[in-house]
């Protein structure tokens, strides 16, 4: 019988069995060479759960005074036996830990007044253990003494995760020879790939631990600005977004392979004018991480990712004004108790987006196809998974970059290009190269595919974590 993390004392007799039930939940953590300190008893409004939950910090430089916050949740059933799974949102600049485990793919949502949480059913913890850190340091709650390190890219911030990475093991020993998969979505296009590099490095030179990595999986990713920046506006077009004027204007205007996100307009004028139409036409009032979704009215929140480094507003989820209640809830003096956050009482408010950091957007225009390539060759399984709803990280950048992935490592289709299936519909379509590259839409996802779908986002999790294909038949399967 495993403890109930969800239990709260109460008074009379049954106060005792409250107290001791935290008592043995503790022991049991210690037992296990896991930080007691760091086990969440109960968060405020949380329903009962069966697994157990850990949150705090570990200090990536302890003369600097920089620490990265985490959250991380067991598996619900056999934690001991499942792999560890580490999720990372992207921005720059944006909080895994209010995106993907409390929107997402973590064991919980806000409740629509913001003071509780309510069961994700379908939670990826149904077939890992999940880890969410918050990073780089002035992201959420992580945090440094030394204001200069919240100027920082993507070199400082790999580092800073493999020290985390490390560290973190030495909290949760028991983790260090298990199955270890890194995941996240848009700008974890850069986060992932960078990371499992500084991993493949560490291996090669440690003469003792190893990390036991296993697969790579991202979804809507940055990987190529020269591609996926010109794909925005060929999904606007196919998408009835656009004119075929604005559209045939941009592809016959714009030279994409010269395009710096920090200054977008560096462009010919005809090109300038041409997007700078595009984006009129489309206004301000589409949700462009889900063309398909509303948003939320009277105000319309602050977007979640940065990859234009604009002040654009839009809302997130299907629960269109999540964001507010997420945001109530993590600033809640007894929510932060509760998850050992905020240990330094930060000058400022939780938010998702990071609003101190000074994130080098130059970055921004790194080829990510480089490393990709290393982790391949060294026979780690790669998924880049695309929500078709979402025009800012389109499919139709993603798609293409695989496809030149593949032709560079030289890797026959071994999945022809079709249909997957979940509970006998359509779960998207994808196709396999070498038994090791596999590019997956997911059908009416947004950007953020495990909220927009999160029955086909978790079969396809289950799928990847179990080294196992997508399936190509309306036949029930083992996630149905």
């Amino acid at each position: 019988m495993r403890p109930l993390a969800g239990m709260e004392p109460g008074r009379g007799p049954g106060a005792v069995w409250g107290w001791l039930l935290i008592l043995i939940v503790g022991l049991w953590a210690v037992a296990e060479g896991f930080p007691e300190k760091d086990l969440v008893g109960r968060l405020p409004g949380q329903p009962k759960v069966s697994f157990r939950q850990f949150a705090g910090y570990v200090d990536v430089d302890v003369d600097a005074g920089r620490s990265l916050f985490y959250y991380f949740a067991e598996a619900q059933q056999d934690p001991h036996l499942m792999p560890l799974t580490l999720w990372l949102n992207g921005g720059p600049g944006c909080s895994s830990v209010g995106g993907g485990a409390f929107t997402e793919l973590g064991p919980f949502y806000p409740e629509g007044d913001g003071r509780g949480l309510r069961r994700n059913s379908m939670s990826w913890n149904k077939a890992s253990n999940l880890l969410f850190v918050e990073s780089p340091a002035g992201v959420g709650w992580s945090y440094s003494n030394t204001t200069s390190d919240y100027t920082c890219g993507d070199a400082s911030t790999a580092r800073d995760m493999l020290t985390f990475m490390l560290k973190w093991y030495d909290k949760f020993p028991a983790f260090k020879d298990r199955s270890f998969f890194l995941t996240g979505e848009s700008y974890a296009g850069h986060y992932i790939p960078q990371l499992a590099d500084a991993i493949l490095d560490y291996n090669i030179q440690s003469k003792g631990f190893k990390f036991n990595m296993k697969g790579v999986a991202i979804g809507n990713p940055l990987l190529n600005l020269d591609r996926d920046a010109p794909a925005t506006y060929e999904f606007f077009w196919s998408h009835g977004m656009i004119s075929d004027e604005v559209g045939l204007a941009i592809m016959r205007d714009c030279d994409f392979d010269d395009y710096v996100l920090t200054n977008p307009h560096n462009v010919s004028k005809s090109c300038d004018e041409a997007m700078s139409a595009a984006n009129s036409i489309v206004g301000e009032y589409i949700n462009n991480y889900d063309v398909l979704l509303d948003v939320c009215y009277p105000s319309i929140v602050q977007q979640e990712l940065r990859l234009k480094k604009l002040a654009t507003k839009i809302s997130m989820g299907v629960d269109v004004c999540m964001t507010y209640e997420r945001h109530f809830y993590f600033n809640l003096p007894e929510v932060q108790k509760a998850l050992h956050a905020n240990r330094t009482n930060l000058p400022y408010e939780w938010s998702m987006c990071s609003d101190i950091l000074n994130y080098n957007y130059d970055d921004t225009n790194i080829n990510m196809l480089p490393l990709l390539k290393r982790i391949v060759q060294n026979h780690i399984p790669v998924w880049i998974f695309s929500g078709d709803e979402d025009s800012v990280v389109p499919l139709l950048g993603s798609r293409t970059l695989v496809r030149e992935l593949a032709h560079d490592l030289k890797l026959k289709v071994t999945v022809p290009y079709g249909a997957w299936f979940h509970k006998g519909q359509v779960g998207g379509w994808a196709i396999e190269y070498g038994n090791i590259l596999t590019f997956a839409t997911v059908r009416g996802a947004s950007h953020m595919v495990p909220y927009a779908q999160p029955s086909r986002a978790l079969h396809l999790f289950s799928s990847f974590v179990r080294g196992r294909r997508l399936p190509n038949s309306t036949r029930p399967s083992i996630h149905d």
